[in-house]
């Protein structure tokens, strides 16, 4: 009979002399309070996943005069490490299972992600800028866009659509030894890369020259492009950001949820920084300028 096993990143520290303690996947340490059930009958259950047998250090009392009763007290003991979400009796799907994530980019950036992207269970496909408009409305379908290079103006109005019909849409760019990964957007109101820019633009006070660098008002780029390591770097966190958006949107353990985040990563020693950024809401039109007529 197929039981429990201990949950991926879990486990059960026996101390000497003292209560068996499980250690959980967060790193937390727990006492386990096994009343009746000898801890080696516990750990053979939870590691082997099958019956135990006698635990030669249970009370003689106990495995002679009252097994059936200590039976049910372990089946007591694992459920509630099952409610805990410590034990299950299927091993958990891959984070991105029964997801479709759709690729379009430079293949510096995109092959990683794609590498990586499938490995946590998501089925990868190709994309074009032309078919984003068909994409719109899926809900288990995310969209990601990486450059190497800054965005042109107007190049992901498209894809800034896909959030209000809940088709999730992720981007990253490069601009000179800077790679920027910008909010997982995927509901109506979520941040969109037309926000980045405002944002970015009210933040600095060259606002006129980042405008300008922007439309392309700069000399030929020189690098550094993405390297093996820069590439794989941006690809895990991007990554991290479609396992948030496949759960609950967050991102366990950060001190930013993935839908306002603003990554910034310096491919010159891949140190990452985070920012916060907020949607900008719309603007109300000016009312019409009133006529007078003279009398």
């Amino acid at each position: 009979m197929t039981r429990s096993r201990l949950a991926p990143g879990t486990g059960i520290v026996t101390v000497p002399g003292d209560r068996p303690v499980l250690r959980t996947a967060d790193g937390e340490f727990l006492r386990i309070d096994t009343g009746r059930v000898g801890t080696g009958e516990l750990v053979d259950l939870l590691t082997a996943g099958e019956e135990p047998h006698a635990d030669p250090s249970a009370p003689a009392s106990v495995s002679a005069s009252a097994p059936a009763s200590a039976s049910a007290e372990l089946d007591r003991l694992v459920a509630a490490f099952e409610e805990a979400g410590h034990a299950a009796t299927e091993p958990r799907p891959a984070p991105l299972a029964g997801r479709t994530v759709h690729l379009l980019g430079d293949p510096v950036l995109t092959e990683p992600l794609s590498r990586f992207a499938t490995a946590e269970g998501a089925e990868v496909h190709p994309a074009t800028a032309d078919g984003l408009a068909g994409l719109a409305g899926r809900r288990d379908t995310a969209v990601v866009w990486c450059l190497d290079s800054p965005v042109t103006e107007g190049l992901w109005a498209e894809a800034d659509r896909l959030p209000a019909r809940h088709t999730a849409w992720l981007r990253c760019h490069r601009e000179g030894a800077h790679a920027w990964i910008e909010p997982l957007a995927c509901a109506p109101g979520d941040v969109t890369s037309a926000h980045v820019r405002l944002r970015r633009l009210a933040a600095t006070a060259a606002h006129r020259e980042l405008a300008a660098y922007w439309t392309g008002h700069r000399t030929p780029d020189t690098g550094p492009h993405p390297t093996e390591a820069s590439a794989a770097l941006i690809a895990a966190l991007l990554t991290a950001d479609l396992i948030a958006w496949a759960g609950d949107g967050s991102g366990r353990g950060t001190a930013l949820p993935a839908r306002r985040r603003l990554r910034r990563i310096d491919l010159r020693d891949l140190t990452v920084t985070e920012h916060p950024v907020l949607p900008v809401p719309d603007v109300a039109p000016l009312p019409a300028p009133v006529t007078r007529s003279k009398a």
